[in-house]
Formats: structure tokens, C-alpha cells, sequence
């Protein structure tokens, strides 16, 4: 253990004692590239701080939520303020109906929408609620798509293009998993097929209309178009995930920036400006089914907690009023023009995704003798280079870099990083990269 992180060590082993895995969720447990959790104590716009005192750029921003950077001044206030009133009361408030006009002034699809404590209680509602609104039961995800823990969701792929889903986790019935069907995404074909065999039977397509839990993996518009003309062709409910991509990609989230509008996006990370807050949302007439306007069932204690609004409401005002996304992008292209340039000086084989302000470097070459190969899916992302990753981002920490924890992770940044930044970052790279070329 280097000494510089001696304190995050006797934390971790403290953790392991009290704590499964001495993690509250396994994406901090650095199982995929070895070695020990960093623990943090401090945010400050681009910056994170450890308990030792090191601080980092900041890559991951709460795996999203950090557009604004940590500590903004106007979240901070609103917090503030509605802290001094109190913390929860299980009863309404106006300030549940102000975020609900924000979501659905922002968001394409939303025209009503029922505020949850997670991304994954969105998602298992919105699944729920297609449910009970088509009367059918089968749904389809994708291989590499995460939507949370909810079992229907947790399950992974079979053999074949298009398979009913298998348990990906103990506790997960094969019951529960058996109304699940698993595609490769991007796979048009294999959409058509499928719903040309089984789409009368199936309640809704569930998507990340731009993925970043597989690494960062864009849609083609052939895909998306496809699966919004397929589902209205069936009375299939399409469901758009969108608890990393709402209010990243642009105030509307990847809907708006592809131009492709779901029946129910479901929303998280940046609507809670930091704090646990999930959404729901979409046609006046599907929301319409929840209880208690209708008889899908779903409620919680904690829903639309008052912190938690109150800093979703003042980082989607803060997005509305000063939009970042123009300099975003300007970043994005520096850093990813900066990471590919810095690869190819040192030979090493990747391939770099990004869309906006979210990125991936996946450690593998595009070209190949059967041809060039781009990541689209879980297929391809797969063959990506692990060991070369953990390497990478190891080498990043000790430039005082913080990334993304697993190749199969997208990083993000947000407004709070400025030029000097993103060239300090790919500094860091360029030696990191020159390095890991040195050992092979």
C-alpha cells in the first residue's frame, strides 16, 4: 500500500469488517482494476479530495449527477434553505409541483411524471406500469444496458441473437427472469425479428438511448427510429433510460438530441442535483394508470424528498438559465481529440466513444483483418483489454486523475473543468499511455 493512501487502507479494512465488501454499491469496489477504494471527504467544483489529502480531477462526478461540479453555490443555497424548514414530512409540496413543471418543460416526452427515490425504483416502476397499461407481460432490454437491480432487469443474455433472459445474479428466479428477452443493441436486425415473432406479447422496450454502462456506446438512428416505429406498430411501450443521459446530452436529454421521443423516460443522477432522487414520467394517458389516478401501484415515504428537490430543482434552473452545453461539447472534443492523440503516439490500440460530455477509451484496436470494428454492443465492447485498462487507471490516480473504475464505465466532467484541466488530463495520459507502451 503506498503511503500516500495509507488512510483510505485502514478505512477499507475497517469497512470490510461492517460493511459487505466494505462498499455500499460494488461499482466502488475497484474489483475490476485490482487494488483498494479510495475514500473521499471533500468536493469542490472539478475536484475531489481523500482522506490523506490528495486531491483529483474528478472523471466520475458521482457517476453523473456532478454536472455542475461538486459544491455548487446554488445548490448549496437551496439546500440551505430547505434544510432550515425541515427534512421530510410524507405529506405534499409545492415544491415537488415546481420540479415536475422543470422535468416537463425540459423533457420531450413527459407530460406527467411521478418522482421516486432511484433509478432503479424508476425503472421497476415505468416496467410495472407498462405492465399494467398494455396487459401484457414479456419486455425486452439489451445485453450491456443497466437498469438498475430490480430482478426483471438483472438478468443477462443466452446463446442466441434474441433470447429469453437467464438469472444474472442468486436471488434472481428463473421465474422472474423468464418474461425477459435480451438483445444485442444496435442489432436492428435482431429488433425486427424479434418483434415481427413476439411483439403483440411484449408490454416494453427498454433502452439507454445512449449507453454508459457498458462503456459509452452510441446509438445509430436507424436503431433508435427503429425502435420507436416498431413499438407504435405493436402498442409497445418504449421506455427510454435515462437516468445517466437526462439533462447531460442537452436539457432534454439524448431524446432530444437524437430526435426520437418515448412513451416513458425514466430520469436520475443530475434531477436530484447530487442527493437520491429518481423520476418517471411520459403520456398524460400511461401516467394516468398510476395510483392513485389508476390502479398500478407504486408509492414510497422517501419520494420527492424535500433536500432532494430542492437541489434537483435549483441544478435544472441552473441548466435552464446558464446552459453549459456548448462548452461541454468544446471540452469533450478536447479531451477526446487529446486521448486518441496521446494513444497513438504510444501505439497503444483504443478506441475512443463519446457523445457530449460522456466518454469511454475502450483498450482495443478498430481495425482487424476481418475488417474495421467499432463498439456498438456488449459483443464488442467485451473484447476490449482489460488488464490494459486497470494499468490506465492506476497510472491516471498517480497523476492525481480520477477515472472511471472499470473499462465498461463512462467517465464524465463537468462545467467546472476548464481548459487547464482537460490539457493537464491529457498530459497525464500521454505519459500513462507512453508507459504502459514501454512495458509490452
Amino acid at each position: 500500500m503506498n503511503d500516500f493512501r495509507e488512510l483510505s487502507h485502514q478505512a477499507f479494512k475497517r469497512a470490510q469488517q461492517l460493511i459487505p465488501g466494505g462498499v455500499n454499491s460494488p461499482a466502488r469496489a475497484f474489483g475490476a482494476v485490482g487494488g483498494e477504494p479510495i475514500f473521499f471527504k471533500a468536493g469542490q467544483g472539478a475536484h475531489l479530495t481523500d482522506i490523506d489529502g490528495t486531491t483529483y480531477l474528478d472523471y466520475i462526478g458521482s457517476w453523473g449527477p456532478m454536472i455542475l461540479g461538486h459544491r455548487h453555490p446554488r445548490v448549496i443555497a437551496a439546500i440551505e434553505k430547505t434544510l432550515s424548514c425541515g427534512t421530510s414530512y410524507g405529506a405534499p409540496t409545492e415544491a415537488e409541483s415546481g420540479l415536475a413543471e422543470q422535468i416537463i418543460d425540459a423533457v420531450p416526452s413527459i407530460e406527467k411524471v411521478r418522482m421516486v427515490s432511484s433509478g432503479t425504483e424508476a425503472a421497476m416502476s415505468a416496467v410495472r406500469l407498462a405492465r399494467g397499461a398494455t396487459g401484457r407481460e414479456g419486455i425486452i432490454k439489451f445485453a450491456g444496458n443497466y437498469h438498475g437491480h430490480a430482478d426483471s432487469l438483472l438478468v443477462a443474455a443466452g446463446s442466441a441473437a434474441a433470447t429469453l433472459g437467464v438469472p444474472d445474479s442468486p436471488g434472481v428466479t428463473a421465474g422472474t427472469a423468464k418474461d425477459t428477452l435480451v438483445l444485442e443493441y444496435n442489432d436492428t436486425e435482431s429488433l425486427i425479428k424479434t418483434f415481427g415473432e413476439r411483439g403483440d406479447s411484449i408490454a416494453a422496450l427498454l433502452m439507454e438511448p445512449v449507453v454508459g454502462n457498458m462503456g459509452l456506446v452510441e446509438p445509430s438512428r436507424e436503431f433508435l427510429q427503429t425502435a420507436r416505429t416498431l413499438t407504435e406498430k405493436h402498442g409497445t411501450v418504449l421506455v427510454f433510460d435515462e437516468v445517466m443521459t437526462g439533462f447531460r446530452l442537452a436539457l432534454g436529454g439524448a431524446q432530444e438530441l437524437y430526435g426520437v421521443t418515448p412513451d416513458i423516460t425514466t430520469l436520475g443522477k443530475i434531477v436530484g442535483g447530487g442527493l437520491p432522487l429518481g423520476a418517471y414520467g411520459g403520456r398524460a394517458d400511461i401516467m394516468n394508470q398510476v395510483l392513485p389516478a389508476g390502479k398500478v401501484f407504486q408509492a414510497g415515504t422517501l419520494s420527492g424528498n424535500p433536500l432532494a428537490v430542492a437541489a434537483g430543482a435549483a441544478t435544472l434552473a441552473e441548466l435552464k438559465d446558464h446552459p453549459p452545453y456548448d462548452s461541454l461539447e468544446a471540452h469533450g472534443k478536447l479531451l477526446e481529440e487529446g486521448f486518441s492523440s496521446a494513444a497513438t503516439k504510444a501505439a497503444i490500440p483504443c478506441q475512443i466513444a463519446r457523445v457530449g460530455s460522456m466518454m469511454t477509451l475502450f483498450f482495443q484496436a478498430n481495425s482487424f483483418p476481418d475488417g474495421p470494428r467499432r463498439v456498438t454492443g456488449w459483443k464488442t465492447a467485451s473484447k476490449s483489454n482489460t488488464e490494459h485498462y486497470a494499468k490506465f487507471f492506476w497510472g491516471m490516480i498517480e497523476q492525481g486523475i480520477y477515472l472511471p473504475c472499470s473499462q465498461f464505465e463512462a467517465l464524465f466532467f463537468s462545467m467546472m473543468h476548464t481548459d487547464q484541466d482537460i490539457h493537464q488530463t491529457v498530459a497525464a495520459a500521454e505519459q500513462v499511455l507512453l508507459g504502459l507502451a514501454s512495458e509490452n
